[in-house]
């Protein structure tokens, strides 16, 4: 009785879930969602569901680092990780141009400070989110089509379904216990 009250939560309330960790990082939750979503867990069209919260919790959170660095240009340029990251940056916008958005994604370590640079570049804001949606579309299907595809391989090594709601439920405490703590 209870596994089947936590089902329905994760039905009802979990893609709100994997919108509001897409925000700040997604990765493992696309991969442990699309695992999800292969079952159903989310209702019916699981799958589309879980790529749509992924894809726009990922513009939702990028175009608020866009905004902090438009807005705080000034004092952000003085930042040590600003000044670490942006040479890299830089480099990957002057080889890729526009596109370094979409790029970015995959890139350990300038993720975020490519979408505070951009704010802090004063590029157009419609320009910014044509690339990142394209990159946050590529990203969220990629990752969630990983887990829905490989969803035996993953359960394999994490366990039973009701394990994995559980991962989900821990990620999801942990999300939203560090952006309380980043606050």
């Amino acid at each position: 009785m209870e596994q089947h009250y936590f089902y329905q939560i994760i039905e009802q309330y979990g893609i709100y879930a994997v919108f509001a960790l897409c925000t700040v990082e997604g990765d493992i939750t696309l991969l442990i969602s699309g695992v999800l979503a292969h079952s159903g867990f989310f209702g019916h069209y699981s799958f589309l569901k879980v790529f749509l919260a992924g894809m726009l919790g990922g513009v939702a959170g990028d175009s608020f680092g866009y905004w902090v660095g438009r807005l705080f240009a000034k004092s952000i340029s003085k930042y040590k990780f600003y000044q670490s990251a942006q040479p890299r940056i830089e480099r990957l916008v002057d080889k890729f141009g526009g596109a370094a958005i979409v790029i970015s994604k995959y890139i350990y370590g300038i993720r975020v400070a490519i979408c505070i640079s951009s704010g802090v570049g004063k590029m157009p804001f419609g320009r910014f989110l044509i690339n990142d949606f394209i990159s946050c579309s590529i990203w969220a299907g990629i990752l969630a089509g990983l887990g829905y595809f490989f969803s035996g391989a993953i359960t394999s090594i994490i366990g039973d379904f009701p394990k994995i709601g559980m991962v989900l439920l821990v990620v999801v405490i942990f999300g939203v216990a560090g952006i309380y703590l980043l606050e």
